[in-house]
């Protein structure tokens, strides 16, 4: 069969609290969130491994509080006092300004200037602070004592929510079952989700196919 030219174009990433789906994984950290007014010290850390639903929850966060959300490895080029100024930042993996002076005080000087104005400020990391590699003493005391939100593994209902959603994403209509046999086989993240519905799509491009059982069963492990 001839293959088709494929242009990897991106695929459109919905951002919004209607997209995200709710489960017990999930539920806690959108509660910590949506209770920003509470949080002791203006502060919040959310934790999670790569891919599973921080940066959904930030961008939400930020839409319903007027934050600006910025990347840590960012802070050292921006004007901190007029980042500062809008009240609520989200910073997001802030892990990544361990080992760089000029980060780690960037952060330090934002997290400052938030807290005299009694601001709100959201990290997300995937890793507690104690495992970012902070040399920065008064930076990792201030990050060691923010309130802590996690985002659990996802359950077999996230993950069956999120593969819909990177489907219709991606424009792509699939069959109800393709869907409990992705689950079986794949590995348990949604980063892991994100991968395969990019391969089957790339796949079905490139073969001129539909996203059926037949083409994810040339990408997945056989059922044991």
């Amino acid at each position: 069969m001839s293959r088709q030219l494929v242009f990897d174009l991106p695929a459109k990433d919905g951002m919004t609290r209607a997209e995200f789906f709710v489960s017990p994984a999930n539920a806690l950290a959108l509660a910590a969130l949506d209770g920003w007014k509470g949080w002791p010290g203006g502060k919040m850390l959310l934790l999670g491994p790569t891919g599973a639903g921080k940066t959904h929850l930030a961008q939400i966060w930020a839409t319903e509080t007027g934050a600006t959300v910025v990347a840590a490895a960012d802070l050292a080029a921006l004007d901190l006092p007029a980042l500062a100024a809008a009240g609520r930042v989200a910073v997001e993996d802030a892990a990544a300004v361990a080992g760089d002076a000029q980060a780690e005080a960037a952060l330090f000087h934002l997290h400052n200037l938030l807290a005299e104005a009694r601001g709100a400020l959201l990290l997300t990391a995937a890793a507690p602070p104690r495992d970012w590699g902070l040399t920065l003493p008064d930076l990792l005391s201030r990050m060691q004592a923010a309130p802590v939100t996690r985002l659990e593994a996802p359950d077999d209902a996230l993950l069956s929510a999120v593969l819909v959603k990177l489907f219709a994403d991606r424009q792509l209509a699939v069959a109800p079952n393709l869907i409990p046999y992705l689950l079986a086989r794949m590995p348990r993240s949604i980063g892991a989700a994100r991968a395969l519905v990019a391969a089957l799509d790339a796949a079905a491009l490139a073969e001129g196919r539909p996203v059926t059982r037949a083409l994810a069963a040339g990408l997945l492990p056989p059922e044991e």
